[in-house]
């Protein structure tokens, strides 16, 4: 006799809100324990987190306030100008993103990490939900299981600093619950609209949680479904539902594809499965690495599906199906082709098993799916013991386990194996729940901290905001000068993203859209880079500050160093088109201002007294300086870094010459820079320039004098998508050009992000189809009145295999 629930709804919205409680307590416990922020004087921002997430969502800020430079199309801040809305769809358009808006500016790390568990606790409410929409069982197991999964290792560990990925661990349930609509022939719009969400919050992830949910959907299928044509017709709406929610993305998908064509070109790796003695070992808690799944869900959890098995009141088919594709889907982790396919067909730069959440996922619904079958008797759970551990025993020859993962994973799974059971003993209910609830949590929280003792000890961290970033932002607001001229937050940076976070409008850029363009323009001129050119640095020179417009520059003793630049757009006489010399930085610089301003060494690493010594050295890492002078380091270490050309002072001649703290470099040019014949090709570059410039959030307009030929340069770069004078803006020595007949005395630019018109024009037919689904089913409604809302519902059990629902778990 099954265990009467009188309100399922009520009882999913209390599995819901336990697993997300759940969630909450263990990621803040083990991050109390860890001591980082908000708890406590350790940084939290690893490594992508500080340098990309917090200054988008600080950009993100500012925009939902009115105070960015920019809007949602073109970012006026970053890169000295740049497409904004890929970027937007890459790390903002998750419906939590705007919540940073509540808090003050200067909270920004706070609001992210906010944001961060909140994320997680959804995707455990989400998860809860799907379980009992699937079979019914004890909303309190849903709850637990659906915690279990928000709280895996990729989620603690590899999610946490990367919070865009958070989206995906919400869209998998998301996802898994259009399919059982598709399933039952119910809620197709819904399921579309729901797909549109999940791709748009973050396509990436999206696309691994559409697999993984894609397999679910086929187990499904073939256990309650008879018949290739009803099961082709439960996939094919399925199918519909998906390409139909993707279609709707289009606007923000089909401009952040063509973008990612044009970034810079990443490291292409290939791909090294790890070995299964540290696979295994990442179904332990307490452990870390960088480069292998961190597939932890819970010991609870993992002795449930281990059991699964051998669990004798679930059909042999429903154990065969989900406990193999459990097996399946962690093989595939393993094996080249269908990495290849989990990433989109391209190996990742970092993690390169970023999938891991889907398989966190098909173990919380296997082992959901034998709970509520009934709680697996003492065999059962011994077996499933003795198979996990086995696979502890594997593990020990990784070296990522220690004592404490051990030690948790021993403890959890004796208590964990003595709760089930004692669950079969009516009275024992509510303290074997909550003995289940305080492992998860313990082992949550270990997972969490252990996590970050890891990430602290191997990956870069930034400080949260504090006095430090409020000088540089208060200095910097007090020099703006936009749309005058640029102001610079310069080096050293405290993020790669320091003009989002901390404003101006510099020269530094980090993205997974980093045009190609302008990461080659800037290296021809002498810039640095980390992140192998994704992260551009700025240049801290006056020859491209007098081209940029940079009027105004962020010093490293917070002082602001000001200088007499030309305007946004400059002119250029006519003549051939200019071409950059490779390794010749310098003489690159000289081409696009117009005029010779450098100096040769006088003799081998002299510059000829008063003038300014500039040194290119890119693959240098070591500290360079003028005799007598103050050391500059360098940060020259390829491929990952690229040093920027530095000053090194006023020269004072032989006195003075260069020297090299440790070996000199393969390649290095020394220039002498003669300020006073700067300071006269500024002054031609602002007596031609052009006027009355206005500048919108994607578009500039300016005037030039009447009869001007040649060309007119705006100081951004040529990055596809900029229309001037209505037609496709040239280039000049890779910024944005227009050219000039002596008739034309207005210059227009405007950006559109390519592809914006065609995603926005799939996704204006696409709506056609739940309009027209809508207004056929109020016309079926109309003709009958008392009739279903689709073709009928599939009880739980129905179909061949399938689990009798909770038939013993007692709720």
């Amino acid at each position: 006799m099954s265990t009467p629930h009188p309100s399922p709804r009520r009882h999913s919205l209390f599995g819901s809100a336990l697993a997300a409680l759940l969630t909450a307590a263990a990621v803040c416990t083990g991050d109390a324990v860890a001591g980082v922020f908000p708890y406590g004087p350790r940084h939290r921002s690893i490594n992508d987190l500080g340098n990309q997430f917090v200054p988008f969502h600080a950009h993100l800020w500012d925009l939902l306030h009115g105070r960015a430079r920019g809007g949602l199309l073109f970012n006026w801040q970053s890169g000295y100008g740049t497409s904004f809305l890929p970027d937007f769809g890459t790390y903002l358009t998750s419906p939590f993103a705007p919540l940073v808006g509540l808090f003050p500016r200067e909270d920004i790390d706070l609001a992210v990490y906010v944001v961060t568990v909140l994320k997680m606790a959804a995707a455990a409410a989400a998860m809860a939900w799907l379980l009992r929409t699937v079979r019914r069982g004890p909303w309190w197991a849903a709850g637990l299981l659906a915690a279990s999964y928000a709280l895996c290792g990729w989620s603690v560990i590899e999610a946490s600093y990367n919070p865009m990925w958070l989206d995906g661990l919400i869209a998998f349930p998301v996802l898994c619950l259009t399919g059982e609509w598709a399933l039952r022939g119910r809620r197709p719009v819904v399921g579309a609209l729901l797909v549109c969400l999940c791709w748009t919050a973050n396509f990436y992830t999206a696309y691994m949680a559409t697999l993984g949910a894609a397999l679910v959907l086929v187990v499904r299928v073939v256990l309650t479904r008879e018949g290739v044509r009803e099961r082709l017709r439960v996939v094919g709406r399925a199918a519909g539902t998906t390409l139909l929610g993707i279609a709707l993305a289009s606007p923000v998908l089909v401009p952040l594809f063509i973008s990612s064509g044009q970034a810079y070109p990443g490291l292409v790796r290939e791909f090294q499965p790890v070995s299964w003695a540290d696979t295994f070992a990442r179904l332990l808690p307490a452990t870390y690495s960088f480069s292998s799944p961190a597939v932890f869900v819970g010991t609870g959890t993992l002795l449930l599906l281990a059991a699964l098995p051998f669990h004798r009141a679930v059909p042999r088919g429903v154990r065969l199906w989900w406990a193999g594709l459990a097996a399946a889907v962690l093989v595939s982790f393993q094996w080249t082709p269908t990495h290849l396919a989990w990433h989109v067909f391209a190996t990742p730069n970092g993690s390169p098993y970023r999938q891991t959440f889907v398989l966190a996922g098909i173990v919380v619904i296997a082992a959901w799916t034998g709970l509520a079958a009934g709680l697996p008797g003492p065999r059962a759970l011994a077996a499933g013991a003795g198979v996990l551990a086995a696979v502890a025993l594997w593990a020990s020859g990784s070296e990522l386990v220690g004592g404490w993962a051990y030690g948790l994973f021993g403890g959890g799974l004796l208590i964990a194996a003595g709760a089930w059971w004692a669950l079969g003993r009516r009275r024992l209910v509510l303290p074997a729940a909550g003995l289940l609830a305080l492992v998860l949590i313990g082992q949550g929280a270990a997972t969490t901290a252990w996590g970050m003792r890891g990430k602290l000890g191997g990956l870069d961290d930034y400080p949260s905001w504090g006095a430090e970033h409020s000088a540089r932002a208060g200095a910097l607001a007090g020099a703006e000068g936009w749309p005058a001229y640029r102001t610079d937050p310069s080096r050293p940076a405290l993020t790669g993203n320091d003009p989002m976070l901390l404003g101006g409008e510099g020269g530094a850029y980090y993205s997974s859209h980093t045009p190609e363009v302008f990461t080659r323009t800037m290296v021809a001129l002498g810039a640095g880079w980390t992140s192998r050119g994704r992260n551009v640095q700025s240049i801290d020179n006056p020859v491209t500050d007098a081209v940029f417009a940079v009027g105004a520059r962020l010093m490293p003793d917070g002082t602001i160093a000001r200088a007499e630049v030309p305007p946004l757009i400059t002119t250029r006489p006519p003549g051939p088109e200019p071409s950059y010399a490779e390794d010749a930085p310098f003489h690159n610089q000289e081409l696009l201002l117009g005029a010779r301003v450098y100096e040769d060494p006088v003799a081998p690493g002299v510059c000829r007294e008063g003038t300014e010594a500039y040194l290119w050295a890119p693959e240098y890492n070591a500290y360079a300086r003028l005799t007598g002078g103050p050391g500059f380091r360098l940060d020259g270490n390829a491929p990952r870094n690229r040093a920027a050309v530095q000053r090194l002072g006023v020269s004072r001649g032989a006195a003075s010459a260069l020297r090299f703290d440790s070996a000199p470099p393969p390649r290095w040019t020394l220039a002498c820079l003669d300020r006073a014949r700067l300071a006269e090709a500024t002054a031609r570059l602002r007596a031609t320039a052009a006027t009355g410039i206005e500048v919108g959030s994607s578009g500039i307009r300016a005037t030039v004098a009447p009869g001007t030929k040649g060309t007119a340069v705006l100081s951004s770069p040529a990055i596809a998508g900029w229309t001037c004078n209505g037609r496709p803006a040239s280039a000049h020595l890779g910024l944005v050009a227009v050219p000039l007949d002596g008739r034309t005395t207005t210059v227009d630019c405007s950006f559109r992000p390519p592809g914006l018109l065609p995603g926005a024009a799939i996704a204006g037919a696409a709506l056609l189809v739940p309009a027209g689904l809508t207004a056929w089913g109020a016309l079926r409604r109309r003709r009958r009145p008392h009739g279903g809302d689709g073709l009928p519902v599939v009880a739980a059990g129905a179909g061949a295999g399938a689990a009798v629902a909770d038939a013993s778990v007692p709720a």
